[in-house]
């Protein structure tokens, strides 16, 4: 497999790893520029009228100002690939962002999700849906396309046992009161 979104001069030494860090992390720090802000946000917005979605929001600020920009949604994500390790969990950042962007744009959350009750939690924290990625690949990697399949499909039926045994039976009836702060 090779990165579909990667110019293939990029890829070299996208696989060797190193003591201290992931070459996925390594790989960003030599080809991302650092340099992107607000104001870039705003040009892109200007050039098209597609939907904007902005991933790695983790904090209310950034929120409330990505969707004052306009986009059409919003991925709480620590970005994977150990980029931003030590960072607060996308699930806990989840309210403080869906509170921040409020109806103004969608908002989803993307790390962690293995299993349907993690799904059913996001839900509950104000996520409109949850982006699933490790699983998926793992059943690819198991057995094609039947494996990633399957891995969705047992996604799905553990979130649906998880509503029938919390007493929700619609999505829309998955709410925040449905979790306990711990304490």
């Amino acid at each position: 497999m090779r990165p579909a979104n990667l110019d293939r001069d990029h890829e070299a030494g996208l696989h060797q790893g190193g003591a201290g860090g992931s070459s996925l992390a390594g790989h960003a720090a030599r080809h991302h520029d650092a340099a992107f802000t607000w104001d870039d946000l705003a040009w892109i917005r200007s050039l098209t009228d597609l939907p904007l979605v902005l991933k790695g929001v983790l904090t209310a600020e950034d929120a409330h100002r990505a969707a004052g920009l306009g986009v059409a949604g919003l991925i709480v994500s620590t970005h994977g690939g150990r980029q931003l390790d030590g960072v607060v969990p996308a699930l806990e950042a989840l309210p403080e962002v869906v509170a921040a962007a409020g109806d103004r744009c969608e908002v989803l959350v993307d790390g962690g999700v293995r299993r349907g009750t993690d799904v059913l939690k996001a839900l509950a924290l104000g996520a409109r849906a949850v982006l699933v990625g490790r699983p998926v690949l793992w059943g690819l990697a198991v057995d094609g396309e039947p494996g990633a399949a399957q891995v969705l499909s047992t996604l799905r039926a553990e979130l649906e046992e998880a509503m029938a045994l919390t007493g929700r039976p619609r999505l829309c009836d998955v709410t925040r009161d449905l979790l306990r702060p711990a304490g």
